[in-house]
């Protein structure tokens, strides 16, 4: 059978179950979808929104996206003027932003049982249920991975993907190459604490230099030597070692894609992306242990339901968000993106085990963690200030780092003063 006749078969059929098909006699509504702008994701909504218009014939949903450094600012700005989408995406780490603004409401528990998700999905959604209730759902999680350049590792004569920290400086070092004024021209791992970086040094090098970053009653945990050492280790990955640059090519995933980095550590997201890339020959292995640990950073974007949305487009937003958060859109998802099932039945699956790219993800979902955020730009940018100090004003790791703990539990405490 043709795979998007049966897809379109599939939709119509899980719609019935829903009981979506039964109301789509109704006058025309069109409700308003809203995320941020990558590429791959863009694709996975307009397949998404094809099979769900022709499964609800008086259903119309308008995509629109916005670069990233501007999507909160123009969601914060539209919702409370009776404006903007009716169905919004946000980041897991931004639920408690929009829950105090206003910006979202509960999902409906006819349609959305909290106790059917929290049997179905995996145990990281529940963060985003609210008195008994659910604010938002994911279609995907996602967690990290070292990506590798096949090219570069045989140039290098890397046989095979570094198993620990120690095997990735090593490597690193090894592909790493410079001008004749020792500025670097090929990274052998790229670095930047504005991407995936600061949720790797936060949940994975703590972790492996022997101090979780937050104590069971989620203060910050991670102001002693072992978080020093971590710290210092990351930022000797530039100053000492001297095998990346965090400004060159201004974004490490541009030098990967470019063919200008031997690793680089990313989300399950950067698949899509770099699969359209030409000419790039690429692998993907798990995180490296250190100390003999293994740990791994799990996040996800939600979709939820705005304050705006009522009377029909309230009706009509709910089954939006009903497919979007079922399994076949879970599937669709997976193969555009490159991003996870957020049920395990979906997600852990043999096939998705074995293969060679979303394998090691899969794997790595095992041992991942998700951090719960007060403030999730606030918190990221004690980390990005604790490393930039380090490398711009030469502070020490153990006062960089106790700042940064500082600052971050004086986040910490006003958000739960609230």
């Amino acid at each position: 059978m043709d795979m998007k006749l049966h897809l379109k078969t599939g939709v119509m059929a899980a719609a019935m179950a829903l009981g979506l098909g039964a109301s789509a006699a109704r006058a025309d509504v069109e409700i308003e979808y809203w995320q941020y702008f990558f590429e791959a994701r863009v694709d996975a909504m307009d397949k998404l929104i094809e099979n769900f218009e022709a499964a609800n014939p008086g259903i119309t949903v308008k995509m629109t996206h916005f670069p990233y450094d501007d999507y909160r600012t123009k969601v914060a700005a539209a919702i409370p003027a009776g404006e903007g989408p009716d169905v919004v995406q946000l980041f897991y780490g931004w639920l408690n932003d929009y829950v105090d603004a206003g910006l979202i409401q509960p999902l409906p528990t006819d349609m959305f049982p909290p106790e059917k998700i929290d049997a179905e999905f995996f145990p990281m959604v529940q963060a985003m249920k609210r008195d008994g209730q659910y604010m938002a759902l994911p279609t995907a999680v996602r967690a990290l991975a070292l990506f590798y350049n096949k090219r570069l590792f045989e140039e290098a004569g890397i046989t095979t993907p570094p198993a620990t920290l120690e095997e990735l400086v090593a490597d690193a070092k090894l592909m790493t190459k410079t001008d004749g004024a020792g500025n670097i021209t090929q990274e052998g791992l790229t670095s930047g604490m504005t991407g995936q970086d600061h949720h790797w040094l936060r949940e994975v090098l703590f972790r492996q230099f022997g101090t979780p970053p937050y104590n069971e009653d989620g203060s910050v945990a991670y102001d002693n030597e072992a978080g020093a050492a971590a710290l210092q280790w990351y930022v000797d990955l530039q100053a000492k070692e001297k095998v990346t640059q965090n400004t060159f090519m201004d974004e490490a995933q541009a030098a990967f894609k470019a063919g200008r980095a031997g690793m680089h550590i990313d989300g399950s997201f950067r698949i899509g992306a770099l699969k359209s890339t030409r000419g790039l020959d690429w692998g993907v292995a798990e995180l490296p242990s250190g100390m003999g640990v293994q740990s791994n950073y799990a996040s996800y974007w939600v979709n939820a339901i705005s304050s705006k949305a009522e009377g029909e487009k309230l009706e009509a937003a709910e089954k939006f968000m009903a497919y979007i958060t079922s399994d076949e859109a879970m599937q669709i998802w997976l193969e555009t993106v490159g991003e996870l099932p957020a049920k395990p039945t979906a997600a852990l699956t043999p096939e998705n085990e074995a293969d060679p790219v979303y394998g090691p993800f899969v794997r790595g979902l095992s041992y991942a963690h998700a951090t719960i955020f007060a403030d999730e730009s606030g918190q990221r940018n004690v980390l990005v200030d604790a490393v930039n100090r380090m490398l711009l004003e030469g502070q020490s790791a153990a006062d960089a780092l106790h700042q940064a703990a500082m600052e971050e539990q004086a986040i910490l405490d006003k958000y739960n003063a609230k």
